[in-house]
């Protein structure tokens, strides 16, 4: 199972988005498995690369096998395009999750402030 964590602050801006783990391939495998993971990693690592494109400031985005988490500077949450690219991530995210639900896990998650987070060994 996948699972994409979306975080918004206390002002409902998108700020971060996690995402972990990955779709088991059984002996008897269909294209289903690998489309989902595939799927996913296109979609939130072209996020990811859109926003290092046009931020202003590093944007924070630790990787390692099975783990991505993405998080926007606090100076930058008001950035349109910044907004735009997390948003379509979301909403890209969400229509997977709808088509492959035994595979990927969407949630959304409101933090009162910005608070950056250390997700490493979740």
């Amino acid at each position: 199972m996948v699972e994409v964590v979306f975080s918004r602050d206390g002002r409902r801006r998108l700020f971060r988005f996690f995402a972990s783990g990955h779709v088991e391939i059984p002996e008897s495998s269909s294209d289903e498995f690998s489309l989902v993971c595939a799927a996913v990693s296109a979609v939130l690592q072209a996020a990811r690369a859109g926003l290092e494109h046009y931020a202003s400031e590093a944007i924070e985005a630790p990787m390692r096998k099975g783990h991505l988490e993405v998080t926007i500077p606090e100076s930058e949450l008001d950035d349109e395009k910044l907004s735009a690219i997390m948003t379509t991530a979301q909403l890209a995210i969400e229509q997977i999750a709808l088509q492959y639900p035994q595979h990927l896990r969407v949630t959304e998650r409101t933090e009162t402030g910005y608070h950056r987070q250390n997700t490493e060994g979740a």
